[in-house]
């Protein structure tokens, strides 16, 4: 994998007309319009995966606090303000039982009596209490004397249970509104991927960018291409997984992402793409899913981004435009251009294809002529003789050489054909 950093330029590149880059999209996009492919992961980042038929629900509660920080923020603070209300009425109801179990609702007015809580005089003012001893506010016009055991018990049992609940609830709710999926929502991927050549091999790119000053710490990249296949044995593999070599052997997947880069995969014998062209591209059902991860350098929390290229949104022979370009004393990211592409002239062959090819090309001589005298059926005794006879009037500098030099280019150059 090659991470490509805009090539700095001196001049801000040449953009396109408005009418060329509104048609040449719309083009792409009819193109293959008419073959929808239903997508696993959405451009979003979001998985189009739904659960269903789960009968071991109880395992949800087992892991309550990540039950409660996965859901909606409707109902998280449904469940806060519920949870707060019930154990504010309950310990009220409690206060108010042991008042009315020890007669001092009865004996309001009688300065004589000690009561359980002073100024208790009915549910409401057991609920107002309630709310003063686990908030920890403590107006002092209600308090507990020392006369009542049962409700110093009471006192205490409430204090440790709201400080339970405080630390429950209140954690949920900062890990909920500490959680770093809103700055996945500033990490862009290219609305296309690409397939163009690059250093003389077939590559497949994308593009990567962080819209923030502040970095994203020890980020890396990966891509996976889901793929429905069938084994050799006849079993059929529905949206079967295969990771893209991004760079792992060499370390180019972990990233400096300050300014947008461009991910390289190179099509070789391992890639899943190694028998892929042009034309089999768009009649194939594939999803190419990428993955960017790291931590971020205000909170130290890790974050995910994830995007996804189905086959029609992967255009074969076209280059991304440049982004980056220099200025008075610093680099400026044109994110207008971030996704642009342009298109580039590409073999529309396979890499395997492509492969064999360039490895024709490289034959030696003896065994183009070799290959030309067995396609004319002369035996193996014939074939050698010919062949070191070849050979050995290539070597000789006389006057017949050019002729016999054009007649030998002429057979391997069929025989290349």
């Amino acid at each position: 994998m090659e991470q490509d950093v805009e090539s700095p330029a001196f001049g801000r590149q040449p953009m396109w007309t408005k009418p060329a880059r509104e048609d040449l999209p719309k083009q792409l996009v009819d193109k293959s319009a008419a073959k929808k492919i239903q997508r696993y992961v959405r451009k979003d980042g979001k998985c189009n995966v739904h659960h269903g038929n789960i009968r071991e629900t109880y395992r949800y509660l087992t892991d309550i606090f990540t039950t409660l920080v996965d859901l909606k923020w409707g109902l998280n603070l449904f469940i806060f303000v519920l949870v707060y209300t019930v154990t504010w009425l309950f310990f009220g109801f409690m206060w108010w039982l042991i008042a009315y179990l020890r007669g001092d609702l009865d004996h309001i007015a009688d300065d004589q009596w000690t009561p359980c809580v002073n100024n208790l005089n009915g549910f409401v003012s057991a609920f107002l209490f309630s709310i003063e001893t686990e908030t920890t506010i403590g107006y002092g016009y209600r308090v507990i004397t020392d006369k009542c055991p049962e409700g110093i018990l009471l006192l205490l049992i409430q204090s440790v249970l709201g400080s339970i609940v405080n630390a429950f609830m209140v954690g949920c709710m900062f890990v909920k509104i500490s959680q770093p999926k809103k700055r996945a929502e500033t990490l862009v991927f290219s609305t296309n991927a690409v397939i163009s050549m690059r250093d003389g091999r077939l590559c497949l790119m994308f593009r990567v960018g962080d819209l923030r000053n502040s970095h994203i710490v020890e980020a890396s990249i990966r891509a996976k291409l889901i793929k429905s296949k069938q084994t050799k044995e006849g079993e059929f593999i529905p949206l079967n997984q295969t990771d893209l070599n991004v760079g792992y052997n060499t370390g180019d997947d972990r990233l400096f992402l300050v300014s947008p880069l461009i991910i390289s995969h190179e099509i070789n014998q391992q890639s899943p793409f190694w028998d892929i062209s042009q034309a089999s591209l768009v009649r194939d059902e594939l999803e190419l899913v990428v993955i960017l991860e790291g931590m971020v350098e205000a909170t130290g929390m890790t974050c995910q981004a994830r995007s996804s290229y189905v086959s029609s949104e992967i255009k074969w022979g076209y280059r991304f435009t440049p982004v980056l370009t220099l200025e008075d004393g610093f680099y400026e990211v044109d994110y207008n251009s971030f996704h642009n592409i342009y298109e580039t002239t590409t073999p529309s062959c396979s890499a395997r294809e492509l492969s064999d090819m360039s490895g024709r090309m490289r034959l030696p001589l003896t065994w183009s002529l070799a290959s030309k005298l067995s396609q004319q059926g002369l035996p193996d005794t014939h074939l050698e003789s010919n062949v070191k006879k070849l050979a050995d009037l290539d070597s000789k500098e006389d006057t017949k050489q050019p002729e016999r030099n054009g007649e030998i280019g002429s057979i391997e150059s069929e025989s290349k054909v």
